[in-house]
């Protein structure tokens, strides 16, 4: 295998590039295949200690990008889809994968890589819960900002079956011979399209991905893939079954809604405030654009009795996880964050998303010559993604500052095919809280 450089004609191994052409224009050809329908997770034949686990979980019915991709991944076979936020997507490869391990060796059988460190904490925690009643099966969580003598001790000592983490950290430990992955049968992509769209970070992945057999199990999701991300994400796969659920043409976040208020900069806090006032919630995540204007957004919120916390890149990994966490446990309602949280990030009792800042593609992103799919539409979507999760009740609600931002929003509506009105003076809480 020859190294590969990052551009989006490398090649990654000798696989066959005959699947680029079944999907040109996103159309993805499923004729291969044979459909197996589905009603319950019981028809999916899962192991009963799975079943078990998911009945726990409180989980009756599969979403769609479930009924369509767990009979086929837990085959074995490999799949590139793209679903909108919240509709389960975790779950299908952690169903998938569980189901075809079983723990008769002390080897590493599954690698599963994502962008973010509190993504990876995550995801980690759901092969906890599905993995409760299978006995002997081992998950760990590997990323920056811990001891890798940490690392180190648990590869040796306690040896997992599944690995999740960070392209750079896992680098680092495969590099130096620590984590072997000659019997990896299952590689996982979650966020795929910023993993590849990231130059530095795609590196990182491909030297991981050289790293295990050749046959093995390949597995990419994300919420939004352009079609050049789609070709790159093909290069990593033999004869994916690609699933597009609610392709990107159109924003269905069923039970959503949508609403902007136009207002001027120094007009936010006042809104903001009304806003926490006047409308009920679980709990509350307002995203800014800025590390420094989340900080003093939180200090100013506590200042008006509204209790909150927050979460930024400039926190050290250990405080970020725990604050990640007693969030996730309802110790707070209101979260104030930057787009460090915008992605693949579940929290179930999330019911509304406010745009304090409305998001604008990144300098660094432009500086990369990516074009088209980190724009401020995808940031947009993933972030009003963490409200109305699998088809539940949720309210976004985006500040317009400027003509910029009137420009961005302009452009969701039209990527999406998605009509965001101006908000009206009362809302039906019926309309976004169950």
């Amino acid at each position: 295998m020859t190294d590969a450089p990052a551009e989006d004609n490398t090649e990654l191994a000798d696989y066959e590039d005959e699947a680029e052409d079944k999907a040109e224009g996103g159309e993805a050809k499923k004729g291969s295949y044979v459909a197996i329908h589905s009603s319950g997770f019981r028809d999916f034949l899962l192991k009963a200690e799975l079943l078990r686990a998911i009945v726990d979980c409180g989980f009756e019915h599969p979403s769609e990008v479930q009924h369509e991709c767990i009979p086929q991944a837990i085959l074995g076979t490999d799949v590139l889809c793209q679903a909108k936020s919240g509709m389960g997507k975790t779950a299908v490869f952690v169903l998938a994968t569980l189901q075809q391990i079983v723990a008769d060796e002390k080897a590493v059988k599954c690698m599963v890589i994502c962008h973010t460190r509190e993504l990876a904490y995550q995801i980690k925690n759901e092969y906890d819960r599905f993995s409760k009643y299978l006995e002997g099966v081992k998950i760990a969580v590997f990323f920056g900002g811990k001891p890798i003598k940490e690392h180190r001790d648990t590869l040796k000592n306690d040896c997992p079956h599944v690995v999740v983490g960070t392209p750079g950290r896992l680098l680092q430990l495969t590099k130096e011979g620590t984590l072997d992955l000659s019997n990896c049968k299952h590689f996982v992509l979650d966020e795929c399209d910023r993993m590849l769209e990231a130059l530095d970070m795609r590196r990182d992945v491909q030297e991981i991905f050289r790293a295990t057999p050749h046959q093995k199990q390949v597995m990419m999701y994300s919420a939004t893939l352009s079609k050049q991300i789609r070709v790159v994400c093909k290069k990593f796969c033999q004869d994916p079954m690609e699933v597009f659920i609610d392709n990107d043409t159109k924003l269905t976040l069923h039970g959503l809604q949508q609403y902007y208020v136009k207002l001027k900069e120094s007009e936010k806090n006042r809104k903001l405030n009304d806003l926490l006032d006047a409308l009920e919630f679980n709990q509350v995540v307002i995203f800014v654009s800025k590390v420094q204007r989340a900080t003093e957004l939180n200090r100013l919120l506590d200042e008006c009795n509204f209790p909150s916390m927050c979460i930024h890149s400039g926190m050290k990994q250990d405080q970020r996880i725990s604050m990640y966490k007693d969030f996730k446990d309802f110790k707070k309602r209101i979260l104030v964050t930057t787009d460090l949280f915008g992605r693949g990030i579940d929290i179930e009792r999330v019911n509304i998303v406010i745009n304090y800042d409305f998001p604008r593609e990144r300098e660094d992103e432009k500086s990369q010559g990516q074009q088209g799919e980190s724009t401020a539409s995808d940031q947009y979507l993933h972030r009003v993604g963490r409200a109305g999760r699998f088809g539940t009740k949720g309210l976004a609600i985006s500040f317009i500052a400027d003509q910029k931002d009137a420009d961005e929003l302009a452009s969701v509506q039209s990527r999406f095919e998605v009509d965001v009105p101006l908000l009206p003076d009362s809302i039906d809480v019926n309309s976004y809280m169950a």
